[in-house]
Formats: C-alpha cells, structure tokens, sequence
C-alpha cells in the first residue's frame, strides 16, 4: 500500500493547453515522511509502517515519544501515523518517502478531519426542508413531531436529529491524480478533500479501482 502523509495547502484550479479546460484541483503538500518504525507480522502480529510528518520544536515532545523517535535516527515529527502493509520487509527504518511514489498512481484516496460545525440544527446537518414562513406559522426551522403512536411507542434509533456536526474522519475515494511535483513536494488532485486549510491528510493509492466509463476523464 502507497501512503503519504501531508497537509492542504488550498484549491486552485488549471488549464489544459491543448483544450483550455479548466480542472478545479487540491493542491497537497506531501512529504517527505521518515519511516520511524517497520512492523512485522512474526513480531508484532501484522505488517505495518509508521511514517511522521510535520516539524515539531524537540522541546515540546515528551520524553517516551522523544525516545522512540532518537531509536530511529530520527528528527521529532508532529504528527505519527501508522499504514498497513502486505510486505514490511521491504522498508527500512530512517528512509524517507516522498511524493514520487505516486508517479505511476491514476487514482488516489484522500483521508481527512472534515471541518468541525459545532452544534447544528436538522435544516444544515440533515437538509431538512423549512416550514412556511406565512400564516403565522411558527415551524420554520423546527424538526418537526419525531412521536409516535402506541405502536412502537417509542423513537427509534438513528432518528436524524439536531446535534454536532463535522469535525469527523472523512475517506474521498477516487481522486484523480492530476500533478505530481517531487522538486516542491506537492501532488495536485482533482477536486475537493476534507479538511481546512493546513489541515494533515492521508493519501494512499486508490483501494476500489475507479470504473473509467466510455469517454471520461482519467
């Protein structure tokens, strides 16, 4: 599995030369990401890779995280993340990964924190429909009667509901790669990722392959 930790840098957008098209893109920083630690399956029970991302004062590190990244050879990140992988034992502990390894990739999926909402009504958490504005009606945001009549007697489970929205683990599968640029370590997908802006994102090679329909941009 090809994964990379970054960060969103921001949307933009670019022409075709040939056609003058222009393609809406998530501009990502990503990289380079030092392997700190390589799991196995023989001692750890599974194959994993753990990778950091971000600069991070040495200072303000605990000491139990310094000392499992000074193990490694390796400067304190911000941020740790572990990735699953088939075979571990082609990885080595210190090398670093850059957006070159998604030279050869199409696709792309992108895994972010979406943009927290705070406490939100059923109008924008849900799409709720307004009540009328005339005939001095008072339902205009209001969810509505969620009661129910001696059968079941009760609300069921799942009942959508005002409450906190956003600020979740979003996956946007598909993307497609547009740009790969390993000199400034940006990678340019088409379309919107989760998150604001400088928010950390996960990008792996795309797990369910993108049906590519008759006449369709790749």
């Amino acid at each position: 599995m090809k994964a990379l930790l970054g960060k969103k840098i921001g949307m933009t957008q670019i022409f075709d030369e040939k056609t003058g098209e222009v393609t809406p893109v998530t501009v990502l920083l990503m990289g380079p990401c030092p392997i700190v630690q390589v799991k196995t399956r023989d001692r750890h029970g599974y194959d994993a890779v753990q990778i950091g991302f971000g600069d991070v004062r040495t200072s303000t590190v605990d000491l139990p995280t310094r000392g499992h990244f000074q193990k490694a050879g390796v400067v304190p990140r911000r941020v740790l993340r572990e990735v699953r992988v088939d075979d571990a034992s082609g990885y080595e502990v210190g090398k670093e990964l850059t957006v070159e390894i998604f030279n050869d990739e199409k696709r792309v999926d992108v895994i972010g924190t979406s943009k927290g909402r705070g406490f939100a009504g059923t109008v924008k958490r849900h799409k709720f429909h307004t009540g009328s504005r005339t005939h001095g009606s008072r339902n205009y945001r209001a969810p509505g009667s969620i009661g129910s009549n001696s059968t079941p007697n009760r609300v069921f489970k799942g009942q959508r509901m005002p409450g906190h929205m956003g600020n979740v683990r979003v996956t946007v599968r598909n993307l497609a790669v547009t740009q790969v640029d390993p000199q400034n370590h940006l990678l340019l997908v088409n379309g919107a990722v989760p998150g604001a802006r400088n928010a950390v994102v996960l990008v792996r090679a795309a797990k369910k392959r993108h049906r590519e329909m008759a006449g369709s941009r790749s």
